[in-house]
């Protein structure tokens, strides 16, 4: 079974950074869709990115274009969801996924299959 494991989140001031990472294994890393949700106390899980393996293509929350980046790294069989100006309602778990079909890029959670076990980001303001 794919593995995936987040690592890199923390506590950061509103305004800063972070980069989280997940690495992947289990299952090959050069084709299908990775994907970064949150989700905070009492609500549901949300969609945030999600980038295609084989061709890099990017999708975004809306509410997070131009903050967010998310990248690949092959050779790491590495995900990385970068995050600047980092506000406090950024403050959630934030959750790697992966699945199989290129329809995950449209951010359904059940296009998923796999997912860590979440790493905590919490912006303070």
């Amino acid at each position: 079974q794919v593995q995936l494991v987040e690592s890199g989140g923390g506590l950061v001031q509103a305004g800063g950074s972070l980069r989280l990472s997940c690495t992947a294994s289990g299952r090959t890393f050069s084709s299908g869709v990775m994907g970064w949700f949150r989700q905070a106390p009492g609500q549901k899980r949300e969609f945030v990115a999600a980038i295609t393996l084989f061709s890099g293509r990017t999708f975004f929350l809306d509410s997070v274009k131009g903050r967010v980046t998310i990248s690949r790294d092959g050779a790491k069989n590495t995900v990385y969801l970068q995050m600047n100006i980092l506000k406090p309602e950024a403050t959630t778990v934030y959750y790697c996924a992966s699945g199989p079909l290129y329809s995950a890029v449209y951010g359904r959670e059940n296009a998923y299959d796999a997912w860590g076990q979440g790493t905590q980001v919490t912006v303070s303001s």
